[in-house]
């Protein structure tokens, strides 16, 4: 059953938005994304010096990685809706498990191209079938009145493991021991993140399937389900295109900005490094302070001056003041840490997502995760059909204009267009009051 969210918040954890119910899954989930992060830095580098692997095919590599990662992340709200979060997070488990350990144990050895291909590319299913289950069980069990809150801390730790720690640890790791066996501590600590969520976390919402009624009628429904529902409910499909907004300027910025600091504004390759991790800072303090905002004011709101104006300021800016200003870092470190906080501003979007459709929320989820994932491609190519016509200012405008769209969806959806039988379906403080 959903957590009715009527219990008063019994200690430090509750009171700061991380559920006490769900908290061990906090603290695997943060364990597994720090082992998932370890091969980011390097890996690339690692297939090209050590087996002379050309650039064209280590990118057919990480092509096929992205592709099964975007699979698993519009699978993984469907199948906790028939399986429920806590299977669907124990087959992500063993998928990234069984692959990575023949990864290392036969097919690096081996030097196989078409064995580390096959491994690699199936793995990229586990990490998003783990993470973003415990996304939907967060969604199902945590406490609706803080429930933005909870969100918070979810992405917190998703990037507090998978971009900073996890290349922390190979920085510190490889030097010592070698970048072989330190693939060999990332296993480990999946493992061990694994461990703790199916041992300590006890929540019970997460252990059967959220879907009710004919969405249980069988798995090929529940995922035909997953699409149909952004037509069925065309505000759904708003959210996801709001989530897909979100962060395809990210993954712009992070392929362009640098391009241009570096080559026109005379920056260091150092020097943006440094601001990327001003930029992830910002969004790990952004994520929490916004969950909370979104409790306490208003999700729809939240989005729409953080995650659409104030985003849409903040790219901008990424171009302006270098422009202006030229090379001054302490000016661009705020633009960058900005454009982290308006990132961030997103958080609150799922339960005005899932208010639309209360009784489906996999599904509705799903349809979340498609947009995380579609947008790590469309922010690239974005920039790659526009800069040679536009330049990065043109490129940026175009981001901006987005957030601003996205502000806008917001104002939309935040009115529920649940029917009345949904609602009467669904369980009990399903719709959040945003």
């Amino acid at each position: 059953m959903v957590s009715t969210g009527h219990e008063p918040p019994a200690n430090f954890f509750d009171r700061i938005g991380i559920p006490r119910t769900l908290l061990w899954g906090y603290v695997g989930m943060l364990l597994f994304m720090i082992g998932d992060g370890v091969e980011t830095s390097y890996l690339s580098t690692y297939f090209k010096t050590e087996f002379g692997f050309t650039e064209a095919s280590v990118g057919v590599i990480f092509t096929t990685y992205g592709i099964a990662a975007a699979v698993g992340a519009f699978l993984s709200g469907g199948l906790s809706d028939r399986w429920g979060p806590r299977k669907v997070m124990m087959a992500g488990t063993a998928i990234w498990a069984v692959c990575h350990a023949v990864l290392l144990a036969v097919a690096v050895p081996t030097g196989s191209y078409v064995l580390i291909l096959i491994t690699y590319g199936i793995r990229g299913l586990g990490y998003p079938l783990f993470a973003y289950g415990f996304l939907v069980w967060v969604m199902a069990g945590a406490p609706k009145q803080q429930i933005s809150k909870a969100l918070g801390w979810y992405w917190f730790s998703f990037t507090m493991g998978y971009p900073v720690l996890g290349s922390g640890a190979v920085s510190v790791l490889k030097p010592t021991i070698g970048y072989y066996p330190t693939l060999w501590v990332s296993l480990l600590l999946i493992l061990v993140g694994s461990a703790i969520v199916f041992t300590m976390l006890k929540e019970r919402s997460g252990y059967e399937g959220l879907s009710q009624g004919a969405e249980r009628a069988s798995v090929v429904q529940t995922l035909v389900g997953c699409v149909t529902i952004m037509f069925e409910k065309p505000k759904v499909g708003m959210g996801a295109l709001m989530r897909l907004i979100n962060t395809t300027s990210q993954f712009g910025v992070w392929v362009f900005v640098p391009l241009y600091l570096i080559q026109e504004v005379e920056f260091g390759s150092e020097e943006w490094s440094t601001l990327l991790m001003i930029m992830m800072g910002s969004n790990l303090v952004g994520v929490v302070v916004l969950g909370a905002v979104g409790d306490r004011w208003s999700g729809s709101q939240t989005i729409v001056w953080f995650g659409g104006v104030l985003a849409a300021v903040a790219c901008l800016g990424l171009y302006y003041v270098p422009a202006t200003f030229g090379h001054n870092y302490a000016l661009v470190a705020v633009a960058c840490a900005i454009f982290g906080i308006g990132m961030a501003g997103y958080v609150p979007l799922p339960p005005l997502m899932t208010m639309h459709a209360p009784n489906r929320t996999g599904q509705v989820m799903s349809t979340y995760t498609l947009g995380a994932g579609a947008s790590q491609a469309l922010g690239p190519a974005i920039g790659t059909a526009f800069i040679g016509i536009l330049g990065i200012q043109g490129v940026l405008w175009i981001y901006a204009v987005l957030h601003l769209i996205s502000a806008g969806l917001a104002l939309v959806i935040r009115t529920s267009s649940a029917t009345e039988e949904e609602l009467a379906a669904a369980p009990k403080d399903a719709v959040p009051a945003h």
